[in-house]
């Protein structure tokens, strides 16, 4: 099943995504986090016995902050950036651009689940990337609400996640 997933953001890929179609998808995602904040929260007690003042600076405030970065600085931070010429070049202008990786896989850990999938998620998006996230699957409740909050928020040919154990990582690993 999650080989169909990976096989449909290859396709999406190779698709250049506009700016305004990666701020589109950062918004949406900052808008769907909000929604769900305590419900976030609890998910991080029910996971880590996180108390939600600790949860929210540890976690959702390191999201938010990453998110209105990007949000803000992306148009800066696409454009193409003047280059040296070399000297047999003389009279020509270089410039480099920046351009998507393709697919991503994210494997996040357990110990800061939301943090550590979805600031890697942020910055992949707004590299214009498709994006493979496999949560932990120790903490199972962060990881349920993650699928709905992506699920929400970002199309499905932009971002999967990926449910199970370090077997279905490695073969991750080995897909991507």
């Amino acid at each position: 099943m999650w080989a169909n997933k990976i096989q449909t953001l290859r396709e999406n890929s190779s698709i250049y995504k506009p700016l305004q179609e990666r701020l589109d998808a950062l918004q949406s995602l900052k808008r769907t986090l909000q929604k769900y904040e305590s419900q976030i929260l609890e998910a991080l007690y029910k996971d880590l016995h996180k108390h939600s003042t600790e949860a929210f600076l540890t976690e959702l405030f390191q999201v938010y902050e990453e998110l209105e970065f990007m949000i803000t600085n992306l148009p800066k931070l696409i454009r193409p950036k003047k280059a040296k010429t070399p000297l047999t070049h003389f009279g020509s202008t270089s410039k480099i651009y920046a351009q998507s990786y393709g697919v991503v896989l994210i494997i996040s850990p357990w110990n800061y689940p939301l943090n550590l999938s979805l600031i890697p998620l942020i910055g992949a998006i707004a590299g214009g990337n498709c994006v493979v996230l496999k949560p932990s699957e120790y903490s199972t409740h962060t990881s349920a609400l993650l699928v709905r909050i992506i699920e929400e928020s970002l199309a499905s040919n932009l971002v999967q996640v990926v449910l199970g154990d370090s077997k279905i990582g490695g073969a991750l690993l080995q897909e991507t």
